[in-house]
C-alpha cells in the first residue's frame, strides 16, 4: 500500500508547471500535474496503445484537443486513448492528476 498526500508534495512553480510522479508501476503510471495561471501543457500523443484521464482537482483552465478546447473545472474528467492530441491550460491555479494505463 502507498500513500502520497498530494497537496503537500505536489509543489507549484512559478517559472513552468511542475509534475510529481505518484506511481508507476506495469499496470499503470500517475502523475500529478500542478499549473500557475497561464502554464499548459502542450497538445501532444503518444505512438502507443493505451488510454489516459486527467482529473482537474483544482481550479478552473482548459482541455486542448487538436481541433478545439473544453472546458476543465474541479471535479471534470477527460478520458481518451492516449494517442489521441491531449493537453491542459490553466486559468487559474490548477492540480491535476493524470493516469495513463498501460505506463509510458
Amino acid at each position: 500500500m502507498k500513500h502520497v498526500a498530494l497537496f503537500t508534495e505536489g509543489k507549484f512553480r512559478p517559472e513552468a508547471m511542475s509534475k510529481l510522479l505518484v506511481h508507476d508501476s506495469p499496470h499503470f503510471k500517475i502523475i500529478n500535474f500542478n499549473f500557475e495561471p497561464g502554464q499548459e501543457l502542450p497538445v501532444h500523443s503518444h505512438d502507443i496503445e493505451g488510454q489516459l484521464s486527467i482529473v482537474i482537482l483544482e481550479g478552473q483552465g482548459e482541455f486542448l484537443a487538436k481541433d478545439g478546447v473544453l472546458p476543465a473545472a474541479a471535479g471534470d474528467v477527460l478520458i481518451s486513448d492516449i494517442a489521441e492530441p491531449h493537453g491542459l491550460r490553466a486559468k487559474t491555479r490548477l492540480r491535476a492528476l493524470v493516469t495513463i494505463a498501460p505506463p509510458i
